[in-house]
């Protein structure tokens, strides 16, 4: 089995720049977001569940799922929610398990926005927070996606804490300063999830 190290962190926190970083080593991404938009494309049946709850005013004119209407329908309604959850998470861990299974590096980047909030670090070998204060989130988020402060407020909300997130982690990223520093530290931690996967091959209790 592939050494898995989940990469995760708050909005605005410069996942996919570390990420990145990561695939310059060759590192496959398995990244749970492309994923939860595969699960929904047109054609899958995920999508033609959603279109027959809600109706067709779900879709776009092109058929795709309408993101913006569905998050209006489920920020408000919990249960609703919990439904969307119910219908996408499976098919999300089912299409993980099924990219995992393909990987033939020593170990894997699984990019999760909201493990810790759904609980799945467990499911990984290795845990790498990348950690930003809370102010620089919200300034990186208005400006990225044009949202105003108070919006931005709301997902940070949302989301698990700081201390949440760093209390689940084995290793850690400060990416609130310069960007250049970033580099050799994923240099340096690629370097050590090499040896740890090796280890854990030799000992798969580890």
């Amino acid at each position: 089995m592939t050494y898995i190290v989940a990469l995760t962190g708050g909005i605005g926190s410069g996942k996919s720049t570390v990420a990145n970083l990561f695939a310059h080593f060759d590192v496959p991404l398995i990244d749970a977001d492309i994923i939860a938009r595969q699960v929904v494309e047109p054609g899958m049946p995920a999508l033609a569940a959603i279109a027959s709850r809600y109706g067709e005013t779900i879709l776009q004119a092109d058929g795709t799922l309408n993101r913006a209407a569905l998050r209006e329908k489920i920020f408000s309604e919990p249960h609703e929610k919990a439904w969307l959850n119910s219908l996408l998470h499976p098919l999300i861990q089912q299409e993980t398990q099924r990219q995992l299974a393909e990987i033939k590096t020593p170990y894997v980047l699984w990019v999760v926005p909201l493990l810790v909030e759904n609980g799945l670090h467990h499911r990984a070998n290795r845990v790498l927070v990348i950690d930003v204060a809370p102010e620089i989130q919200l300034a990186r988020t208005m400006a990225r996606d044009g949202i105003t402060r108070q919006q931005a407020e709301h997902i940070l909300a949302s989301q698990a804490s700081r201390q949440q997130r760093l209390a689940c982690a084995d290793d850690i990223i400060d990416n609130s300063g310069d960007p250049l520093i970033i580099a050799p530290q994923v240099a340096s931690l690629h370097q050590q999830y090499l040896k740890l996967a090796a280890a854990a091959q030799q000992d798969p209790h580890r």
